[in-house]
C-alpha cells in the first residue's frame, strides 16, 4: 500500500475533463500538492493510505472556481454608491473615494477580506486589477490562494504612480519579484481604452510578448465607450486595439457587451479570451454579452465577478448561475450554455485565459490539487438527479464546505485556516467608520 499526503473520499467528483463526466463514490489522491490519482473509493482504500483522509460522502468535488476578473480591494467600498450608471458611478463617487482612501493598507486589508470571501465561495484562483498590486500580491501570498496580479496601467496619476511610465516600471519590478512564485503570476492590466493612450499600450504589448504574460483590459463595456472612441479616434475600441497589435491569445477582454458580427470574427481570428461579468453588467445596465454566439464561434469565454463595489459580492457560484440563465435569455434559446458549459466557463476556461490550464482548471492527474467541495445532502439540494445541474442551478456559496489550493487545506468545514476572521472584521469596521465619518 502506497503512503500519500492526503486522500479525499467524495460522493461525487466532476473533473471537467472529460466533459460531462460525473464520478460517483470516487477518491482523489494528493501528493506534493498535485493530484496523484482519481479512482473508485473501494480501490483507493486497497491501494493508498493517506496521512490525512477526508470522508466527504455528501459532497461533490469540483475544480476550484476561477474568478477571471476582480478588483479585490474594492470590497471595502461594497454598497458605497449603488444603482447608478457606470460613468456617473465612477466619476462622481468611486474615483473620488479612491483618490481619498486608496493606499497600501487599504489594498492589503481589502484584498485579505476579498480572499476570505472568495475562499468561502469556492474560488481558488482570481485575476485582479487594482492599484498597489504589491499589497494584493502580499495578501495573496499570505493566504495561500492562487492569484494573477494585474500590473495596472492608466494615464492618470494615483497614490500608486504618477504616470504611465511609472506604472509600467513598478509593474515590471513586481513581476520580477514574483516571477518564480508557485502560486502568484502577473498580467499587464491597462484599465481601458478610454483611460490608456496608444504609447503605453504599445509599450506594454512589447513587454507582455517578451515576458509571455497576459494582458487584461476592460473592453466594449458600454455603448458610451464606443461613442467616445468614435469621436476621439474615429474607430471602435476593438479596431484601435487591432491597429496596435493587441488582439491575440494573450488578451483577456472583459465585459464585451457591445459587439457586432465583424468584431466577433476578429475575436475568433485572433483567439482573444473573453471574460464575462453578468451580474456587474446587469447591475450597471452596461449591456449584454452574446455569450452563446461567442462560444459557438469557438471563442474562449470565462467568468468574473468584477469588483464588489459594483456587484456586490464575489460569489462565483452565483455568477455562474447568472451567466447560464442570462445566456439563455439573450440567445432566446433554452439550450444555450447548459450547466456543464457554465461550470467549464468558471473553471477550465478561466485557467486557459490566464495561461494556467496546464496547472489548474480541471481535476486530472498531474495538475495542482485546487479543489472545492460542495455539500449536496441538504433538503435544498434534494432530490439529486444530476450533480452538474445541482451545482450550477441550485447550490449556494453557503454549501461550500472545503477548499484546497495546491493541496493545502484553506477552508476546513467552513473555517478559514490561513486568515483570522475576527481581525478581518475588525479591519472592515475601522475602514467603514473612517469612510462614513469623512463622507
Amino acid at each position: 500500500m502506497q503512503q500519500v499526503d492526503s486522500i479525499i473520499h467524495a460522493g461525487w467528483i466532476i473533473p471537467i475533463e472529460p466533459e460531462n463526466t460525473v464520478l460517483e463514490n470516487h477518491s482523489l489522491v494528493i501528493q506534493h500538492g498535485l493530484i496523484l490519482d482519481i479512482l473508485p473509493t473501494e480501490r483507493c482504500r486497497r491501494k493508498y493510505s493517506g496521512q490525512i483522509e477526508h470522508q466527504l460522502s455528501d459532497q461533490v468535488l469540483i475544480p476550484g472556481l476561477i474568478n477571471a476578473h476582480t478588483h479585490a480591494a474594492m470590497v471595502l467600498l461594497r454598497g458605497y454608491a449603488d444603482d447608478l450608471h457606470l460613468m456617473e458611478w465612477l466619476s462622481e463617487h468611486i474615483w473620488p473615494a479612491e483618490n481619498q482612501w486608496v493606499d497600501y493598507q487599504f489594498v492589503y486589508q481589502g484584498t485579505q477580506l476579498a480572499i476570505a470571501e472568495m475562499l468561502r465561495s469556492g474560488t481558488t484562483t482570481f485575476n485582479d486589477m487594482y492599484f498597489f498590486p504589491d499589497a494584493a500580491a502580499k495578501a495573496s501570498h499570505q493566504s495561500g490562494i492562487r492569484a494573477a496580479i494585474g500590473l495596472i496601467v492608466i494615464d492618470f496619476p494615483s497614490a500608486w504612480a504618477q504616470n504611465s511610465d511609472e506604472y509600467l516600471h513598478k509593474g515590471l519590478q513586481l513581476h520580477d519579484q514574483y516571477r518564480h512564485h508557485p502560486l502568484i503570476t502577473t498580467t499587464f492590466a491597462p484599465h481601458a481604452p478610454y483611460t490608456v493612450s496608444d504609447g503605453p499600450l504599445e509599450k506594454l504589448k512589447t513587454y507582455a510578448a517578451e515576458l509571455d504574460i497576459p494582458i487584461h483590459i476592460h473592453l466594449h463595456e458600454t455603448a458610451d465607450e464606443i461613442e467616445q472612441s468614435l469621436k476621439v479616434w474615429e474607430i471602435r475600441p476593438i479596431e484601435r486595439l487591432q491597429g496596435l497589435g493587441l488582439l491575440s491569445p494573450r488578451l483577456l477582454a472583459v465585459h464585451m457587451t457591445q459587439l457586432n458580427e465583424q468584431e466577433i470574427q476578429l475575436l475568433k481570428q485572433h483567439k482573444v479570451n473573453i471574460v464575462h461579468c453578468p451580474e456587474s453588467n446587469m447591475k450597471l445596465a452596461s449591456g449584454l454579452c452574446p455569450v452563446h454566439t461567442l462560444l459557438e464561434q469557438g471563442i474562449n469565454v470565462s467568468i468574473g465577478t468584477d469588483g464588489t463595489a459594483c456587484n456586490n459580492d464575489l460569489d462565483m457560484l452565483g455568477e455562474m448561475r447568472s451567466a447560464a440563465l442570462l445566456a439563455k435569455a439573450v440567445a432566446k434559446n433554452a439550450a444555450a450554455v447548459p450547466a456543464f458549459t457554465a461550470l467549464k466557463m468558471a473553471t477550465l476556461n478561466g485557467a486557459r485565459a490566464l495561461g494556467l490550464d496546464e496547472i489548474t482548471g480541471s481535476l486530472v492527474k498531474g495538475k495542482a490539487a485546487d479543489i472545492t467541495a460542495i455539500e449536496l445532502s441538504s433538503l435544498e439540494s434534494r432530490p439529486l438527479y444530476n450533480p452538474i445541474s445541482q451545482v450550477v442551478y441550485s447550490s449556494s456559496r453557503d454549501q461550500v464546505t472545503d477548499v484546497w489550493v495546491q493541496g493545502r487545506h484553506l477552508l476546513n468545514q467552513r473555517s478559514l485556516t490561513t486568515l483570522d476572521e475576527v481581525q478581518l472584521l475588525s479591519n472592515v469596521v475601522q475602514w467603514q467608520n473612517r469612510i462614513l465619518k469623512q463622507d
